[in-house]
């Protein structure tokens, strides 16, 4: 009994990180924003090269595939093996560019995010600013009210009065 029990349950594990996401063009310190962005821009373009070019030679397969001339069986069944083969390789790579342009518009939102969150930040900062100008304003609105009225209310000195009688 103390053997583990065999199940058909997949175990989970831990994946490697390291090898996870492993790119080239991650930013280092010597490269700036713009050649970081160029970086990955070039990226995005060749995976979507490769995946045309997938699609464009499996295309030209097919059709060569599909001649008509002498065939035996064994080349019938050849050649709707290939065509077959051809065709799922076509398959994955139209859904890897569903895949990339499902990502790519993912991008698009978060990036537009961002930029979002910082027009809302520079409105807050105008807003701010503009409530200390405002509290300024009042403030000096207020001493002034107030400077008016304890001139208005102030006793009169006796001395003066006396030097005047």
């Amino acid at each position: 009994m103390s053997e583990v029990p065999q199940t058909d349950v997949v175990r989970r594990v831990a994946l490697p990180t390291a090898s996870l996401l492993s790119r080239s063009s991650q930013p280092t310190i010597e490269q700036d924003s713009s050649a970081y962005l160029d970086a990955i821009e070039e990226e995005w373009n060749k995976k979507v090269d490769v995946e045309v070019e997938t699609l464009v030679d499996g295309m030209v397969d097919l059709v060569g595939l599909a001649s008509i001339e002498n065939k035996d069986k064994f080349r019938v069944a050849l050649e709707a093996f290939q065509a077959q083969c051809r065709a799922e390789s076509m398959i994955r790579a139209a859904n890897s560019l569903v895949s990339i342009i499902h990502s790519m518009k993912l991008l698009l939102l978060l990036s537009d995010e961002s930029q979002i969150a910082n027009r809302r930040d520079a409105e807050q900062r105008g807003v701010q600013a503009e409530k200390e100008e405002t509290k300024k304003k009042v403030a000096a609105l207020l001493d002034e009210l107030l400077d008016t009225r304890r001139e208005h209310v102030t006793p009169p000195n006796p001395d003066v009065s006396m030097e005047t009688a």
